[in-house]
């Protein structure tokens, strides 16, 4: 359940393959090369606990940096590429790295973090240097290729952002087995989705979200060979399936609809016969387009509902799916409860608060508030959506109680923009909700309040929009503006957020798309 132990009976197995470079390492590369990592990390004084951050496109390296942190009990967090810079000084510097890690690619955001992050022992530049960066390539190899003397289990600590509009590093206890054990993912891969060393996967998306992060490592756990694409495209996606006869893959419901979208002529082109599993999370799949889909590639399409914290995990197959239209599966390694705003049991079929009752632990980094706040009087936790139960235990999401916006697959949380949009000098209040988009699911639309009404025009929209994007991702940053006389809030300055969404969503009975 190791890298090593491939390394060991299969050394000169591909371990990745790079879809577009067609650069790889095989598995005996990656272990002797995340043993140097491992080495050099120890030789700046890490140890069990401390933590480090990298930010790369997708690339064969990822992998050895993450690995090279597990052999070492460490704590690594994968920082989003497409983030701005202040964003990545945000999370390098919450989570307390001691060494970053990033490319010539990403050469933008490296330099204009030179001279901050003071907690940095360290910063390494893959395929590059600078005068604050040391080269990556040139450091490892100053380094044995053998183990550290004590290995010990380490761990990700992604970041997924919260309704305070700062991100937070979902923190897990370290585990005190070895670091060969099986672990949850490893073993829902070979029951649920019949993953073995024989199987080839597709990796479509980018590796620092938190699912690609999780899914390949567990399929390097077991041997399998992954094929990484450094940036989705829907004719490639389908032309890897077929050369590689790729038995595995992962999805966010976006992808099927670009796949969906091609010519007829195009999708009937390629051979996908090898799929075993196509699976799909991040946002909750269009009833049509997952009907189209089981139609094109035949009942191997897979759904799963679960987040970083792992407090919980729902599946289910094509032929479940096929017979509950809408749920993302029944819980299978925690409890669910649907309750009330009073922590009280709804009946069957009725909507509420999800929760969880398992035995996995959890924190928000520097965020003892938001840890309890996920917290039922009872012991149970939350991520925060609302649904319910049918009579055969399968679970529906019909909202978000954190008003996230899920666009794409990617998780994007309203407040940050808020936060921005309302510093502009002719914006009084302003509302950032998630509204249909047929290709995302959701995009992010703004509805403000402006200090002047008669200021409102389309060009002031497009101001709004490059004002935003000035400051964040623009993936966060709306798609289009509204204007409105007046918010509509409470005496008590909340504000009625649904009653925006419901305008554009209409009488739908899922807000989520």
């Amino acid at each position: 359940m190791h890298p090593s132990i491939h390394a060991q009976s299969n050394p000169e197995k591909i371990a990745c393959l790079m879809a577009g470079s067609g650069r790889s390492l095989t598995y005996r590369e990656l272990d002797e090369r995340s043993n140097q990592a491992a080495q050099l990390f120890y030789s700046l004084g890490l140890r069990r606990g401390d933590h480090i951050a990298l930010c790369l496109e997708n690339h064969e390296e990822f992998f050895v940096i993450c690995w090279a942190a597990q052999r070492s009990g460490l704590y690594f967090t994968t920082v989003s590429s497409r983030l701005t810079p202040p964003e990545v000084e945000y999370i390098v510097d919450d989570c307390e790295a001691r060494v970053f890690i990033t490319s010539q690619a990403k050469r933008d955001i490296a330099e204009s973090l030179a001279n901050l992050c003071p907690n940095l022992l360290a910063r390494y530049m893959i395929e590059g240097t600078t005068d604050q960066y040391a080269s990556w390539e040139e450091a490892i190899a100053q380094h044995s290729k053998t183990p550290l003397d004590e290995q010990s289990e380490g761990a990700a600590m992604v970041y997924s952002s919260g309704t305070t509009g700062r991100p937070k590093g979902v923190k897990h206890p370290l585990s005190e087995n070895p670091i060969d054990s099986s672990t949850p993912m490893v073993e829902a891969l070979k029951l649920l989705y019949g993953v073995n060393e024989d199987s080839i996967y597709l990796s479509p998306a980018p590796l620092y979200h938190a699912a690609p992060l999780t899914w390949t490592l567990a399929c390097q756990r077991l041997g399998v060979t992954i094929i990484v694409m450094e940036q989705f495209d829907a004719i490639q996606s389908l032309a890897l399936i077929e050369k590689h006869k790729v038995t595995h893959s992962q999805w966010v419901p976006t992808m099927f609809v670009r796949m969906l979208k091609l010519p007829e002529e195009d999708r009937a082109h390629f051979d996908v016969s090898s799929l075993k599993a196509a699976i799909h999370a991040a946002a909750p799949c269009p009833i049509p387009v997952k009907e189209a889909m089981i139609e094109w590639w035949g009942p191997v399409i897979y759904e799963y509902y679960a987040g970083s914290e792992s407090n919980g995990f729902c599946a289910l197959d094509s032929n479940e799916w096929l017979e509950h239209k809408g749920s993302v599966g029944r819980p299978l390694t925690a409890i669910a409860h649907i309750l009330t705003d009073e922590f009280k049991e709804v009946p069957t079929g009725e909507a509420g608060t999800i929760y969880f009752e398992s035995d996995v632990k959890f924190e928000y980094h520097n965020s003892p508030e938001k840890t309890a706040d996920s917290l039922s009087p009872q012991g149970y936790s939350t991520l925060g959506d609302i649904g319910y139960l049918d009579e055969d235990g399968f679970l529906y999401l019909t909202d978000r109680k954190s008003h996230m916006i899920i666009s794409g697959g990617v998780n994007i949380y309203p407040q940050e923009t808020e936060n921005i949009l309302i510093t502009h000098p002719k914006v009084a209040d302003a509302a950032v909700i998630g509204v249909p988009n047929e290709d995302f699911g959701e995009e992010v639309k703004a509805v403000v309040q402006l200090m002047d009404s008669s200021q409102a025009s389309d060009e002031l929209g497009q101001e709004l929009i490059a004002f935003c994007r000035e400051q964040i991702a623009s993936i966060k940053c709306p798609r289009s503006v509204d204007f409105e006389e007046e918010l509509p809030r409470h005496p008590t300055g909340k504000l009625y957020k649904r009653l925006l969404r419901d305008r554009y969503w209409g009488k739908k009975d899922s807000r989520i798309v």
